[in-house]
């Protein structure tokens, strides 16, 4: 216990933060039902989370160098738990979207640690072990996510997804207090809290105008002094981070065709791989009638080959260009998306096997890639800060991705339907629009040919960032190595 309970308390973090990224896909349509909640209700429940998540990385890893990276994490779990228990016992659509943002406070606080304080407890081979062990956690969380969650709500209730996540943080945070010693990053930091407030204000604004542009319109007042606000947010950000002594990010990083090549690929990755999938499910199991055990189980081939080429890649690629395995794993995924673009007024789940599949192989060889590559691309003074960066990317890239792909969704089925009607199938109430009468086929026929339109896209920006990291990620040195001395910085989710 003395030895490995750091590395069980972390990973039981690990586990319950990015469990939560996709073990909600499943419950959508029940919460939907439950809360009365519309389709941008269900965008925001994954948004908020995805954009907490995304828009504080940075600055709670650049605070936790100061105040104590342990003391932050167990906040972090603390506060996580108390929001898990609070989106359990949402009453409304509100309260539930205000509690996965708070969920998603508490989920940087744990991530942006947990590398941090693994790389001060572990050394030499102990750490590579830690490492890789952590890595399959991780892969693990994102594979069976679907299918615990499809199981809790066809068991007890989707609110047992957020309330499963309480008895795991107790332990957790019983293990971190006994087991994991305290450690701090460099001293004489300042916290860069004009450039967190300025990025978080750029991330929130922007994806609220493209949630809000399918019922508005793109040119609407409304939509447009949101997109205005966004603008002048990233503005306030690109100025602090040149003026302040430390940077959040620091933007010469991107004159290097390298970095800025990999943090495209970030931000495409999480889009092209997993942005489509809650609209998937909704499909599954409002239009086709699946439960949601069955439509977990439906989309679990991505995850599951995900984590298998990621397992088996790292022995078998170990040596071959970071670019390569990024840039093929991206127009794979490009590739399997768009092969899941074939549904029609017939189609059910089998239709999407082997799209996701390919999009699965093109996920394991890319994901393990990413932060390695950043890392590769800067001096390894700023290693710290390009892995952060990598992470911040992808989670902005999903809530992105999941906002402008439900634009393009209702828009899609609107063609057919109608603003209204498109709206409300897209956010689960095929059965009342069944009820109203509007023709089965008709309403099959709708949604397919809106998710078929949302896959393309999908697909599209998967495989331009794919071509993209092989054009720009060129000449980069080699990664610093897990059992090295430069770990702990390379490491630092900041």
């Amino acid at each position: 216990m003395r030895k490995w309970g750091p590395l069980t308390a972390v990973c039981l973090g690990t586990f319950m933060l990015l469990l939560d990224v996709t073990i909600v896909i499943v419950a959508l349509p029940d919460m939907a039902r439950v809360l009365d909640a519309s389709l941008s209700d269900l965008q925001w429940v994954i948004d908020g989370y995805a954009l907490a998540l995304a828009a504080l990385l940075l600055g709670i890893g650049a605070a936790a160098d100061l105040l104590g990276r342990r003391r932050v994490h167990v906040a972090g779990v603390v506060l996580f738990a108390v929001a898990s228990l609070g989106c359990g016992l949402a009453s409304s659509p509100a309260l539930l979207v205000a509690a996965r943002g708070i969920q998603g406070v508490g989920a940087a606080a744990m991530f942006a640690t947990t590398l941090p304080l693994l790389a001060s407890v572990y050394r030499g081979k102990d750490r590579s072990v830690a490492l890789g062990l952590w890595g399959a956690v991780s892969g693990g969380a994102a594979a069976i996510g679907p299918v615990v969650g499809g199981l809790l709500t066809e068991g007890p209730g989707w609110r047992w997804i957020f309330f499963v996540n309480l008895p795991v943080s107790v332990a957790a945070i019983w293990l971190t207090v006994r087991t994991v010693p305290e450690s701090h990053g460099a001293r004489g930091r300042r916290i860069d809290w004009a450039g967190t407030v300025s990025f978080a204000v750029f991330a929130a604004a922007a994806t609220y105008a493209v949630v809000r542009a399918g019922s508005l319109g793109w040119t609407s007042g409304r939509t447009l002094a949101t997109f205005g606000i966004a603008a002048l947010a990233l503005l306030c950000f690109v100025l602090v981070e040149r003026r302040v002594a430390h940077p959040l990010l620091e933007l010469s990083l991107f004159r290097k065709s390298a970095f800025t090549g990999v943090m495209a690929g970030a931000l495409a990755y999480n889009l092209a791989a997993f942005a489509v999938l809650p609209y998937t499910s909704i499909w599954l199991q409002t239009v086709l009638g699946l439960s949601p055990v069955q439509g977990g189980l439906a989309l679990l081939p991505l995850a599951a080959t995900a984590f298998v080429v990621a397992a088996a890649g790292g022995k078998l690629l170990h040596g071959v260009q970071p670019r390569l395995t990024i840039g093929v794993g991206l127009a794979l995924i490009g590739v399997g998306t768009l092969g899941q673009a074939v549904l029609g007024a017939g189609s059910s789940w089998p239709a999407l096997l082997p799209g996701l599949i390919v999009a699965g192989i093109g996920t394991g060889l890319a994901s393990p890639a990413l932060a390695g590559a950043a890392l590769a691309s800067v001096p390894p003074e700023r290693a710290g800060m390009a892995g952060g960066a990598v992470n911040t990317f992808r989670q902005l890239g999903y809530a992105f991705g999941v906002a402008v792909l439900g634009t393009v969704l209702t828009s899609r089925i609107g063609e057919t339907l109608g603003e209204e009607q498109s709206h409300a199938l897209a956010g689960g109430g095929a059965s009342g629009l069944r009820s109203a009468g509007v023709p089965e086929h008709a309403l099959r026929a709708a949604f397919a040919s809106g998710l078929n339109t949302a896959a393309v896209v999908a697909g599209v920006v998967g495989v331009v960032a794919g071509a993209a990291v092989l054009l720009l990620v060129r000449g980069e040195r080699k990664a610093p190595e897990a059992a090295g001395g430069a770990v702990p910085e390379v490491v630092r989710a900041r």
